[in-house]
């Protein structure tokens, strides 16, 4: 099966291969960023691209109403990816860098796939895939306001998933692991913005540990892949008849998929806070 699809947060990374590995599929592809100027390079590069932005339910009707008016009226598939991080320790996220990232992270992407919805019971198909973290498994140091948020989609998806059996939708989740990406570089303007950590009581731990991994690029991660990996795993939850409804995504979402399952909570802490 190949059909429509709408994918958000398609400027680099995950939504990037994304899009042009399911136009290489044969998909009809309609790629959104949150600037224009990554549209405009999009579609220097062959991609149907304009502007969607989570953060804003005029752009969100926009872009829906865009691709509904490309294609007649109907969309066969949903990718759910744009999100991004504000980097910090918890005591230290002030209440307006946690909305912010709720707004994309949470409040958009609900806001979009509630848009949708009609559209596909109409047409009687449709998949909606969420792009969880293995962050939304287990938590991580300095990553509380990206992880809750993950925590949360995990939470609004898997009770779509379980509402929607009555219907022929299929709510997928997709859960990465380390994935090359602009997510650590793209988290610094929000670090900057909202966290004051030189008067932190944990300046010493920023300074030692998260200042140097947040601003110097070390190469990948030890477990880390291609945005291709995600790609793969996306076109099986597209394309098969009978799609899985969790598709991990790396190792350390399998091993943490599993710890968390067997572990006692205080040895999982232990686990994750040794890095």
């Amino acid at each position: 099966m190949t059909g429509t699809i709408l994918i958000t947060g398609c400027s680099s990374g995950i939504g990037y291969d994304a899009a042009h590995g399911l136009a290489a599929r044969g998909w009809r592809v309609f790629a959104t960023c949150r600037q224009e100027a990554d549209c405009a390079r999009l579609r220097a590069e062959g991609l149907e691209s304009f502007p969607l932005d989570y953060a804003s339910t005029e752009s969100i009707n926009a872009a829906l109403a865009k691709v509904l008016g490309l294609t007649g009226g109907t969309l066969d598939a949903l990718y759910n990816n744009g999100a991004f991080a504000c980097p910090g320790a918890v005591e230290d996220i002030p209440r307006d860098a946690l909305r912010h990232v709720y707004e994309t992270n949470l409040f958009g992407l609900h806001e979009l796939t509630c848009a949708v919805i009609p559209v596909m019971r109409a047409q009687g198909h449709g998949r909606i895939i969420n792009c969880s973290s293995v962050l939304g498994l287990v938590p991580m140091q300095w990553r509380g306001a990206y992880s809750s948020s993950k925590f949360a989609l995990e939470g609004l998806t898997d009770t779509l998933r379980i509402e929607m059996r009555d219907t022929p939708l299929h709510i997928i989740t997709l859960e990465p692991g380390p994935i090359t990406s602009d997510i650590r570089k793209n988290s610094i303007p929000h670090f900057e913005r909202f966290i004051d950590w030189r008067t932190s009581p944990r300046r010493a731990q920023y300074e030692n540990n998260l200042l140097e991994r947040l601003y110097k690029d070390s190469g990948p991660d030890r477990f880390e892949l291609p945005a291709s990996a995600v790609t793969k795993k996306l076109a099986h939850a597209l394309e098969s008849p009978r799609p899985r409804p969790r598709y991990y995504v790396t190792t350390p979402t399998y091993l943490m998929g599993f710890a968390r399952r067997i572990l006692p909570t205080r040895a999982l802490d232990w686990l994750i806070s040794r890095g």
